[in-house]
């Protein structure tokens, strides 16, 4: 390989070598500081399930009727409300992902998914999936940059594109509430006969 050539390569690779060190930097960066609101979600989870279990018993409900559980590695936590689960996880942030925002430029961040439904519960098969598998079960979401003083930005599902701006000091409390009233707020339908379908 002439002079030349190998100069050229030796550029190429520093310009590779620079892009995926910035992305690695951004990545554990976001992965630290999403590790650090996800802690503050849970304890504002098993909060929030203590005032729930207060409100229930005032109603003359059971205080079991309230329940959270947090998994040993501190990755996912859990809150039962009636018949309702609400599982977050941090689970899935293995590498530098990036959110697509229309009209700005992607945001390198972590993922903090609520997902409908018990995380260990083995008929949703939720525990071993990856994404895109396990979105089909998503709520809401909690994007967290690196940047501690930039706003974390919460999607749901059902609201297509549209972002809510967090400050990260609010944004734990903030989307689990967001949660916990999409799913409670809404009701379980019947299921309906489909005549279309074959007998057996």
């Amino acid at each position: 390989m002439n002079k030349e050539n190998k100069s050229s390569l030796n550029e190429r690779i520093s310009l590779i070598a620079s892009h995926m060190y910035k992305q690695h930097k951004e990545y554990t960066e976001a992965a630290e500081n999403t590790k650090k609101v996800f802690e503050k979600l849970l304890r504002d989870l098993e909060a929030i399930a203590s005032e729930l279990q207060q409100s229930f018993v005032k109603r003359n409900l059971s205080a079991t009727s309230v329940n959270c559980q947090i998994d040993s590695d501190r990755s996912v936590g859990i809150i039962n409300i009636l018949w309702n689960s609400i599982s977050f996880t941090t689970r899935g942030n293995t590498k530098p992902q990036a959110l697509y925002r229309e009209g700005n430029s992607p945001l390198f961040a972590g993922r903090i998914l609520a997902l409908n439904g018990n995380f260990y519960d083995a008929s949703l098969d939720i525990q071993d999936q990856e994404y895109p598998d396990i979105l089909e079960c998503e709520i809401a979401s909690l994007f967290v940059p690196a940047d501690t003083t930039a706003h974390a930005i919460l999607k749901v599902r059902h609201m297509g594109n549209e972002e809510f701006p967090l400050n990260q000091t609010d944004a734990p409390k903030e989307f689990l509430m967001r949660s916990i009233e999409i799913l409670c707020g809404g009701g379980i339908f019947h299921e309906e006969f489909n005549s279309d379908e074959e007998e057996i």
